[in-house]
């Protein structure tokens, strides 16, 4: 019961932190994230669609393979993902009280909240599935490193971003996933790494 309860608590803070990013920082200048948390943005901005419901929607065939094939992947991100998506679209009304900040900046500051939130959910054993989740199988598939099939997935995710929407989305996005890729990594650096520094 214990450990339920700090599993709990760790999607909360972490799905919190992901959708203070968003809503707060990066969906008032119509940045993006990598994966399928960008592809459920673009879905937002460009349909009025519920970004959280866009996710989960697009979710949905990464778990029926995950289901199948990586049994352990889909019980550890299946709950991240509920709950992340269910708090973005709970969090959206933050986007009409935003700070008036640089655009930059503001990609910036959504980067280190939405990667704080995937690093801490991550470092616990938990995660939101999407990306991450299929970078993994396509890395085992292919026998590649799983950081490169995230990268690629990203890039091709914001680059349609600036495609749909403007040169600006594209490069605020860019700083945007290296925010979140540095503050990720970060979060799930090995603790021995840490205390040797």
């Amino acid at each position: 019961m214990k450990f339920l309860f700090k599993k709990a608590a760790i999607i909360l803070i972490g799905s919190s932190l992901l959708a203070i990013g968003i809503n707060f920082f990066l969906a008032p200048y119509h940045v993006l994230d990598g994966g399928v948390i960008g592809i459920g943005l673009i879905a937002n901005y460009l349909w009025g669609m519920e970004a959280g419901l866009a996710i989960i929607i697009c979710s949905i065939p990464i778990f029926t393979i995950a289901w199948f094939h990586y049994r352990y992947y889909f019980y550890n991100s299946l709950h991240g993902l509920l709950i992340s998506s269910l708090f973005i679209d709970l969090f959206n009304g933050l986007r009409l009280h935003h700070l008036a900040l640089d655009p930059a900046l503001s990609s910036m500051i959504g980067g280190v909240f939405v990667g704080g939130g995937i690093g801490f959910m991550l470092r616990h054993g938990t995660s939101t599935g999407g990306t991450d989740l299929l970078a993994q199988m396509i890395a085992d598939l292919l026998k590649i490193n799983v950081g490169a099939v995230i990268f690629v997935i990203d890039l091709v995710v914001i680059l349609l971003g600036g495609y749909l929407f403007s040169t600006q989305t594209l490069l605020l996005s860019a700083v945007t996933i290296l925010c979140v890729a540095a503050v990720t990594m970060l979060c799930t650096a090995h603790p021995s790494l840490r205390e040797a520094n």
